[in-house]
């Protein structure tokens, strides 16, 4: 009579815990997809430009083919495409004709038209007078349209700015290693320039 009393209380134990362990799902985060990054290798651009740089493998050089202002010469502006990962480098040059000051305060006004939604801006100079490359690398953080501006000029005759945008809907979680990584290419751009 012991062992089956034994054997109950066993049995009633396992269907204790058995019921016990029994919890309510828990709906799980939401995830992003994993994105397998190529190795960084760089070629020159040869294109005829009046300037120069590196610009890595993975990326497609086109024509740039917007719209026209009225009077604005097109003729230099480029597109460094990333169709991996539906990303878009848009480059435009202008010869300084009238004012560097100008330029300059035209390129801090396209990134801060951005602040309504940006959580910071930080900017980073590049100089390099060997080369007469002077330039500012602005990152822009938060949920906006472009996360990286920067602009180059050798304080004289010319000027180029650029606009790092993806195809999709902004969303600086999801985007942060995809920033990260071609940030590094547009470092190497601006620490490469050359005019010609």
């Amino acid at each position: 009579m012991k062992s089956k009393t034994l054997i109950y209380l066993l049995l009633a134990t396992i269907a204790c815990l058995l019921v016990a362990c029994h919890s309510n799902p828990v709906p799980r985060p939401r995830g992003y997809y994993r994105i397998d990054l190529p190795e960084k290798h760089y070629k020159n651009l040869v294109q005829h430009y009046p300037f120069s740089f590196l610009y890595p493998e993975y990326a497609v050089i086109s024509k740039y083919k917007g719209s026209t202002i009225p009077g604005e010469n097109t003729e230099n502006w480029l597109n460094i495409d990333f169709p991996r990962f539906r990303a878009h480098l848009y480059l435009t040059y202008k010869p300084v004709e009238e004012s560097l000051g100008k330029l300059i305060e035209d390129s801090h006004a396209f990134v801060y038209k951005h602040i309504v939604k940006a959580d910071a801006i930080n900017q980073e100079e590049f100089i390099s007078p060997e080369t007469s490359v002077f330039g500012v690398l602005f990152d822009i953080k938060g949920n906006t349209a472009t996360a990286l501006q920067f602009y180059i000029t050798d304080s004289v005759s010319n000027f180029l700015r650029g606009a790092l945008y993806f195809d999709c809907e902004p969303n600086r979680d999801s985007l942060a290693p995809l920033v990260d990584f071609l940030r590094e290419d547009i470092e190497v751009l601006m620490e490469s320039f050359t005019w010609i």
